[in-house]
């Protein structure tokens, strides 16, 4: 029985974000797990931080999705989820993105939530986005890193940070 593949989409044009994903996921691959593969969307921008960005890439993304015939589950790897609708209903593989499947991972080990948003402008789009999945009310609450996206893949203090604004959604903002 052939490995089950799984296809983890960076929609920006960095590729030291997708570096860092593809070591991120390295603890994941197992002998006898599926195999992991990371891409760049080539045609996204080089970070995605504005609606703009989410909907530039939504028509690339499905493209894409459409024309890999080796995956069997998609991965979107951006916090938007930009263009989740749109791919699952060109494919009956799965499709999923990291924004829903953290938030409901959350759920299910606490109450309320957090999340630590890379810029202070992307939070009004979070915030409709957990309107939309009905899940507005449990958010504890949302603070920026204040870091642009190449900032977060190629900073040094990039998760001391990360813990910082953490810490404060919990002790501040109540968020288990």
């Amino acid at each position: 029985m052939a490995r089950a593949d799984i296809l983890v989409i960076n929609p920006n044009s960095n590729s030291a974000v997708t570096a860092g994903l593809d070591a991120a996921l390295g603890t994941l691959r197992v002998a006898d797990g599926p195999s992991i593969r990371c891409t760049t969307l080539s045609e996204g921008p080089f970070g995605i931080e504005s609606q703009k960005d989410v909907e530039q890439v939504t028509l690339p993304l499905r493209r894409l999705v459409e024309q890999d015939n080796a995956a069997d589950a998609f991965v979107i790897a951006c916090f938007s989820d930009p263009g989740l609708q749109v791919c699952s209903e060109a494919t009956r593989r799965p499709v999923f993105g990291i924004n829903e499947c953290g938030v409901l991972t959350a759920l299910a080990r606490g109450d309320r939530f957090g999340i630590i948003a890379i810029t202070a402008k992307s939070i009004a789009r979070h915030q409709r986005y957990l309107r939309q999945m009905g899940l507005a009310d449990r958010l504890a609450g949302e603070r920026p890193l204040g870091m642009s996206v190449a900032e977060t893949a190629s900073g040094d203090d990039t998760f001391v940070r990360m813990e910082a604004v953490g810490r404060a959604l919990m002790e501040k903002d109540g968020a288990d």
